[in-house]
């Protein structure tokens, strides 16, 4: 196939992007710069440039690809709406192009918009009232193409994507335990955090654009869910300062931005995902990756 990628220089895009070439697959990654067009040069796949705000670009690689993964979203939290906004009109620009073709489209999603406090399924649809609701109607939107003639699917991901590389939330609790000279968790650090390496998860998207039918939801799922106090556990020990709890009232003090996306519970399950694909993870854990030491270099 002739696949068209978004994100496809990004921490998790490259890695499906090497995935699908792996596989024998064409790539066309979508390309906002110079350096990104060489980088997918570099990497075997083809670049087309523009950007998700291009939506002639988006549109063009959709309709000249065999089908399409959009990995992109632009991670600016202080500008969260108009990144979501970007989101849903990248996913309507290119869900447009494709309508009665039946070419795969794959979005992205996180498991963050499943209700809290319990074991997330794929049946489970996404809580419109949750903190991240402004992302939570591209689940939705995505879905519905499938009456138009797309076989679209989701797929919904940790809030750690962990790996070597790794620019998310597991180092930006490392800077910030660096910052305050402790390793914080909330509250009794009960809370479960869903994970995945990187390469489990771009072996996901090319079993996924491969065999999903129209309509589907998977879970990009490793390990069901660590508890956060393990997680500081692990930090507090590589950088050799104290773990403690941090009040709730005081979290959003200590962890500034991120204290929202560390107060997560939202366990998963990944058993509808494997049984449907046939996807394995090989890779490490959240925990093994961090005391391999990669993330403090």
């Amino acid at each position: 196939m002739r696949v068209f990628v978004t994100g496809a220089t990004g921490f998790i895009g490259s890695a499906v992007v090497q995935e699908l070439i792996g596989a024998g697959h064409q790539v066309v990654g979508l390309a906002r710069s110079a350096t990104a067009v060489a980088a997918l040069q570099a990497a075997g796949a083809e670049a087309l440039s523009g950007s998700l705000d291009d939506l002639a670009s988006l549109q063009q690689g959709a309709r000249e690809a065999d089908g399409v993964i959009h990995t992109a979203f632009v991670h600016d939290f202080t500008q969260f709406a108009a990144s979501c906004q970007t989101d849903i009109q990248a996913i309507t620009a290119m869900g447009d192009a494709l309508a009665g073709s039946n070419k795969p489209l794959l979005i992205t999603s996180g498991i963050g918009l499943l209700r809290q406090g319990r074991l997330g399924t794929e049946r489970d649809a996404v809580d419109m009232q949750s903190a991240g609701q402004l992302r939570a109607p591209s689940e939705p939107l995505t879905l519905a193409l499938a009456a138009r003639g797309v076989r679209a699917s989701i797929i919904r991901l940790p809030p750690s994507v962990h790996g070597d590389g790794d620019h998310g939330f597991v180092p930006a609790l490392i800077a910030i335990a660096r910052q305050q000279g402790v390793s914080g968790y909330i509250g009794d650090g009960n809370n479960h955090w869903p994970a995945v390496h990187r390469l489990d998860a771009a072996k996901l998207y090319r079993l996924a654009l491969e065999q999903a039918p129209a309509g589907s939801v998977f879970h990009g799922v490793a390990e069901q869910g660590i508890a956060t106090r393990e997680i500081a556990q692990v930090i507090g020990q590589q950088l050799n300062l104290p773990v403690t709890s941090v009040a709730a009232e005081r979290a959003a003090e200590h962890f500034t931005w991120l204290a929202h996306f560390f107060a997560m519970d939202v366990p998963a399950s990944s058993s509808l995902t494997r049984s449907r694909l046939g996807w394995e993870t090989a890779q490490p854990t959240l925990l093994q990756d961090l005391q391999q030491g990669h993330y403090f270099d």
